[in-house]
C-alpha cells in the first residue's frame, strides 16, 4: 500500500513539471510533501475502499492523493512565522526555512489545487456508474478542507480569544481523517456514513496524541519542535486535563476507533492498522510508566501493545 501511494503522489507531481512550471516553486512542493511521515491518511482511504470491495482503484488512488496533498499543504502553511514559525518537520527544515516565506505560501496553496485537480482525473477511465460517485467525493473533500467543519476553520480557530477544544480538534485534525474514511468508502461505491465514526475518533485521537507528544517529545525523535502549544497559547489536551488525562482520553479514543470499525471481510487488518497507529503515537510503555508515577494502574486495552520505541519515529 505505501508503494501505491508514493507512485500515484509521484505520478501527480509529473503531470505538474513542465518547461512553464517555476522551478523553485515545484522545488518547494515537492519539499513539502516528499519524503512523507507515516502517510495514515491515505492508507485509510486505501485501506476503507479494499474494506468496501474497492472496483475503482483510479478513484481510490485519486482520494487518497488528494487528501495526503491537502493534509502537505496545511503542514506548509501551519509551520510558517504567522503560525508556529517552525523550523523543522519530519526532521528538516520546514518549507519556508529552505525556500522561504513566499515559496512556502504559493506552495501550500499550489498543493490545495493540485489535491483537486487530482480528485478530477481521478475519474479517467471511470464507468459511467463509477464517475456517478465524484461529486460526493468532491463536495466531502472540499467541506473537510473548508471554513466551516474543515482544517482551514481549525486553522483559524487559534485565532480566537476563545475556543471549544472538542471543537477546534475535530476540524483541524479530525476533519481530514473523516474526509479519508468517508472518501474510501464512496470511491468505492458503498455509503460513506458507517465510516464516519472510525474518523472522527481517530481525528481527535491524533490531535491528542500531538498535545501529549508537545509536552513529552523530543525534537530530534519527533522531527518537529516541542513545546509549541504552550509558547503560541494554543488549544491542549494535555493543557485542559493533565498529562495523565489526555494519556487516558487518548487510549479511550483509541479503543473507540477500533470499536467502530464496521463489519467487513477486512475488519481484522482494519483494526490492526488502527492498533499499530496507537502504539507509534504514544506508545503503550511510555503511557504505563507515566500512569504508574501518578500512582494509577492503566486499564487493560486492545488499542495497543508494548513497545520499547518510546516517541521515535512518530512525526507526522
Amino acid at each position: 500500500m505505501a508503494n501505491r501511494i508514493e507512485s500515484a503522489l509521484e505520478r501527480q507531481f509529473m503531470l505538474a513539471e513542465g518547461p512553464h512550471a517555476p522551478p523553485r516553486l515545484l522545488a518547494a512542493m515537492r519539499h513539502a510533501v516528499f519524503p512523507g511521515g507515516a502517510r495514515i491518511r491515505p492508507q485509510l482511504c486505501l485501506a476503507v475502499a479494499k474494506a468496501c470491495s474497492e472496483d475503482a482503484p483510479a478513484l481510490s488512488d485519486a482520494a487518497a492523493t488528494a487528501i495526503e496533498l491537502l493534509h502537505c499543504a496545511s503542514l506548509a502553511h501551519d509551520d510558517m512565522p504567522c503560525f508556529d514559525d517552525a523550523d523543522l518537520r519530519r526532521g528538516r527544515p520546514t518549507v519556508h526555512k529552505a525556500w522561504g516565506e513566499p515559496l512556502a505560501l504559493l506552495a501550500g496553496d499550489a498543493l490545495i489545487v493540485m489535491a483537486f485537480e487530482a480528485l478530477g482525473r481521478g475519474a479517467d477511465g471511470c464507468s459511467p456508474a463509477q464517475l456517478a460517485r465524484l461529486p460526493a467525493l468532491l463536495a466531502l473533500v472540499a467541506r473537510c478542507t473548508g471554513a466551516t467543519d474543515g482544517i482551514v476553520g481549525g486553522q483559524a480557530w487559534e485565532c480566537e480569544p476563545r475556543v471549544d477544544l472538542s471543537r477546534y480538534q475535530q476540524a483541524k485534525t479530525g476533519a481530514l481523517f473523516v474526509a479519508s474514511t468517508c472518501a474510501g468508502a464512496l470511491a468505492a461505491g458503498q455509503p460513506a456514513a458507517p465510516w464516519a465514526r472510525l474518523g472522527e475518533c481517530l481525528g481527535e485521537a491524533y490531535q491528542v496524541a500531538d498535545d501529549i507528544r508537545d509536552v513529552l517529545g523530543d525534537a530530534v525523535l519527533l522531527g518537529k519542535p516541542v513545546g509549541q502549544d504552550a509558547q503560541h497559547g494554543r488549544p491542549s489536551a494535555a493543557a485542559d486535563l493533565g498529562l495523565v488525562g489526555a494519556l487516558q482520553h487518548f487510549q479511550g479514543l483509541m479503543q473507540a476507533a477500533v470499536d467502530s470499525v464496521p463489519d467487513c471481510p477486512s475488519r481484522e487488518s482494519l483494526c490492526r492498522l488502527v492498533r499499530s497507529e496507537s502504539e507509534r503515537l504514544v506508545p503503550q510503555v511510555a503511557c504505563t510508566r507515566l500512569l504508574e508515577e501518578a500512582g494509577m494502574v492503566l486499564a487493560p486495552s486492545n488499542a495497543g501493545s508494548s513497545s520499547v520505541s518510546a516517541l521515535r519515529g512518530v512525526a507526522g
